[in-house]
């Protein structure tokens, strides 16, 4: 069977654990040689790398904090320096912190804005410099951005601006024939959820019990959807925010 990505080059920033190396191991095994992106978790990075080389494909680890600006030209840089021009760039890289607004501070906005906004867009910016002739960027948005839930104002507010980027660039970006998609999750166990607690406790309950099909998400679902946008099966689809949340909305 032909591998949908075969020959191209994909950037997966925050690939070094739950989500994002979920995803870098699923373009990989489509075929495409992925730039594993961490900003602390280069033992993690460094066990993606192996899996897929392991399994035959071509992966390379690249550091860049996203918090930092100069970081994002630099990660692009090295990507293209070991792999060649760039076809697929998966925004994964985020951080998350649920605060009531009483407990809101500037730290806690400029911290997941930083990162989920800006590093996005500078990253974006970098990587759009050295694409091959078309391709397609996923932005890793989320569910929050829609769902308004307690506890979410400065998140959500970040993903919301993720959806909007995303429909902001595909017009700037579609004349270059490059596609520009997000993909919002819903709640995926990954080891961030299980740090937080989040697995086991009330708020997962609460979120299966107003989910349609009645249950939490795999990370293996998100890189799938992901790893279709990125293909050609996707060739006219841009400007896109695919919700993959079990039905919750």
């Amino acid at each position: 069977m032909t591998k949908t990505l075969q020959g191209k080059v994909a950037l997966v920033t925050g690939a070094s654990k739950g989500i994002g190396a979920a995803i870098a191991l699923k373009l990989a095994a489509e075929g495409a040689a992925v730039a594993v992106n961490y900003a602390s978790g280069k033992d993690g990075a460094d066990a993606v790398v192996a899996k897929i080389t392991a399994a035959g494909g071509k992966a390379v680890a690249v550091h860049g904090n996203l918090a930092e600006p100069d970081d994002a030209a630099k990660l692009v840089g090295e990507t293209v320096k070991a792999l060649g021009k760039i076809d697929v760039l998966v925004n994964n890289a985020g951080v998350y912190e649920m605060l009531p607004l009483d407990a809101i501070t500037p730290a806690h906005f400029h911290h997941q804005f930083n990162v989920n906004v800006l590093g996005l867009l500078l990253v974006t910016q970098a990587a759009a410099r050295h694409f091959n002739d078309g391709g397609s960027i996923v932005n890793i948005s989320s569910g929050a951005s829609t769902l308004a839930m307690p506890n979410t104002a400065v998140y959500g507010a970040t993903k919301a601006s993720v959806d909007l980027i995303t429909g902001v660039l595909a017009k700037e970006l579609g004349p270059r024939r490059i596609r520009v998609n997000a993909v919002n999750p819903g709640m995926v166990v990954t080891e961030g959820v299980r740090a937080a607690g989040y697995d086991s406790g009330e708020m997962r309950k609460q979120i299966e019990a107003i989910t349609p099909l009645g249950r939490v998400g795999e990370a293996d679902e998100i890189a799938a959807v992901v790893a279709f946008l990125a293909s050609d099966a996707a060739s006219y689809v841009t400007g896109e925010t695919l919700h993959v949340t079990g039905g919750l909305k």
